[in-house]
């Protein structure tokens, strides 16, 4: 951390980017850089030191990120690991979920040029968000591409590198957006890929349409592990200002030294906000691989859920927001249960935000199956009860 208050002490905060990445196009661009007041007599030394520095140093943005959390299992799982949780898998343990640093020059009309570098640490996410090819557990290059976009129209924005993916509701958490409740849900952690590496090209064609196509190695690879690519879209709609409407697909061959067997996902996303304090959302995914079923052998894998979210600005410090949905893993692919499985979860977690970078959360979810696959004491439960706390830090 004390590299990164040294970061933060020469560079500014940059303004906050949302985390869908067709919204980029739709929303004003960051609050540039106001520097310190400084006094007369050092006015000369100061003008000396400014003009010393590169232009571009000027429109650099330095932000930080800090989640550290606990969460309690009530089936006491022998292996001290929550069943069929993507980043809270510590039962009994207090744990830093991820430090992250971000450093960017934010690409924001026609002719800009920039970049993005997300670094993130810690004991939960990056062991889950890192690609399949990294070795490092602990650390996790979580973006790293660089932006332009072109002067035609409205400006044609392309982004090349490592980028989380444009799919789901719910996102990899950071300064520039983060979640209503601290657990992730099923949809996130089993329906839907992390993270991409390739080019996406964006463009807005009114405040209310725009469109992002990308090809990409695949599902959470550097390195692509076939010589196939994978084709991703999103389209997104805002007819009426309270709604929004994401309508999101990626397609490929997903499986090693395999160019032929195909898999592909269609994600919707909806959110409304009817209030100023009320945000409602739904998430729903549908899946398909060609002839990989484990329950049907030779016969295509499905697996399709729905999510839905409710959040509640209850005062301007202290919010509530329930989170309910099913997943069903009818070939026994995504959970890795072998057999037809179906799982859903109900979580209610209230929220009070001391400042603007510090937010207390905690957490009651419950978590059901239709056959008994949640780690207990030793044994197997078709249930499994949790209960969590997080802090975040946010710069």
């Amino acid at each position: 951390m004390s590299g990164v208050m040294l970061a933060l002490s020469v560079a500014a905060t940059a303004g906050a980017q949302t985390s869908k990445p067709q919204a980029d196009l739709l929303a004003a661009a960051a609050v540039p850089r106001a520097d310190s007041d400084t006094k007369p007599a050092d006015s000369t030394a100061s003008t000396t030191a400014a003009a010393a520095l590169p232009k571009w140093f000027d429109e650099l943005a330095v932000n930080a990120f800090v989640s550290t959390g606990y969460v309690y299992n009530n089936n006491r799982p022998g292996t001290g690991a929550n069943s069929y949780r993507v980043f809270d898998f510590n039962d009994n343990s207090f744990n830093l979920d991820v430090a992250e640093l971000v450093v960017q020059i934010a690409a924001s009309k026609p002719n800009d040029a920039g970049f993005r570098v997300d670094l993130a640490a810690g004991n939960s996410i990056p062991q889950i968000t890192k690609t399949q090819d990294q070795n490092a557990a602990q650390f996790d290059l979580q973006q790293a591409f660089a932006s332009y976009i072109a002067p035609l129209g409205s400006g044609l924005r392309f982004d090349v590198g490592k980028f989380v993916t444009h799919m789901g509701y719910e996102l990899i958490e950071g300064y520039d957006g983060y979640n209503d409740n601290y657990s992730r849900s099923i949809l996130f952690g089993y329906a839907i890929p992390f993270t991409h590496t390739g080019v996406k090209v964006s463009y807005a064609f009114s405040s209310k349409v725009a469109a992002m196509v990308e090809v990409v190695n695949g599902w959470d690879l550097l390195r692509d592990n076939n010589r196939s690519k994978s084709v991703g879209a999103q389209l997104t709609l805002m007819p009426v200002a309270p709604l929004s409407v994401l309508l999101n697909w990626i397609g490929g061959a997903e499986i090693a030294n395999d160019n032929h067997t195909n898999r592909n996902v269609f994600d919707v996303v909806a959110i409304l906000k009817p209030t100023k304090t009320l945000t409602l959302g739904v998430n729903g995914d549908y899946g398909i691989e060609n002839g990989t079923s484990i329950v049907n052998p030779g016969s295509d894998a499905t697996w399709k859920g729905i999510a839905g979210y409710a959040t509640l600005a209850l005062t301007n410090k202290f919010s509530v927001a329930l989170r309910g949905e099913t997943f069903h893993d009818e070939d026994g692919v995504r959970l890795g249960t072998g057999t037809k499985a179906t799982m859903s979860e109900g979580t209610f977690t209230p929220a009070y935000k001391f400042t603007d970078h510090v937010l207390l959360r905690g957490e009651v979810r419950f978590d059901t199956a239709n056959q008994p696959i949640f780690a207990k004491q030793g044994t197997l439960s078709d249930k499994q009860t949790t209960v969590g706390a997080n802090v975040i830090f946010v710069y």
